[in-house]
C-alpha cells in the first residue's frame, strides 16, 4: 500500500499540537492554546475528509479548507512566540512542521486543480 504522506504528517502534526496545548497549559496560557489546538488537530482532520470525497471539487475544497487551517495555525505559533511563550528552539521547530505542511497542501491543490481542468 502506497504512503500518504500529508496524511501522516498531518497526524504527527496533530500530535505535537496536543503536546504543545498541554505544555502551554502548564505555563497558564489558555486563550491561545486553544486556539492552537483548535486549528492545528483540524488540519490533518480536513485531509482526512478529503480522502474521501465525493467529487474532485470536493476533495479541492476540503483541501483548501486544510491549508486556511494550517495557515491559521502558523499565526497562533508566531504570536506565541512574539509573547515569549514559545523559546526560538520551540518555535523553529513546529513552525517548520507547519511550513512543510503548508506547502505540501498547496502543491496537491495546484495538482488537484490541474487535473480538474483536463
Amino acid at each position: 500500500m502506497r504512503k500518504n504522506i500529508i496524511k501522516d504528517k498531518s497526524f504527527a502534526f496533530a500530535v505535537r499540537i496536543v503536546k504543545l496545548y498541554e505544555f502551554l497549559s502548564i505555563k497558564k496560557e489558555y486563550v491561545l492554546s486553544k486556539q492552537l489546538l483548535r486549528s492545528g488537530t483540524s488540519v490533518g482532520a480536513m485531509i482526512r475528509e478529503a480522502e474521501h470525497s465525493e467529487t474532485k471539487k470536493d476533495f479541492i475544497h476540503k483541501m483548501a479548507i486544510a491549508q486556511k487551517e494550517i495557515n491559521e495555525t502558523i499565526y497562533w505559533i508566531e504570536l506565541l512566540k512574539e509573547t515569549d511563550f514559545l523559546n526560538n528552539e520551540q518555535f523553529e521547530s513546529v513552525h517548520n512542521d507547519a511550513v512543510e505542511i503548508i506547502k505540501l497542501i498547496t502543491s496537491i491543490i495546484k495538482t488537484a486543480k490541474s487535473k480538474n481542468n483536463h
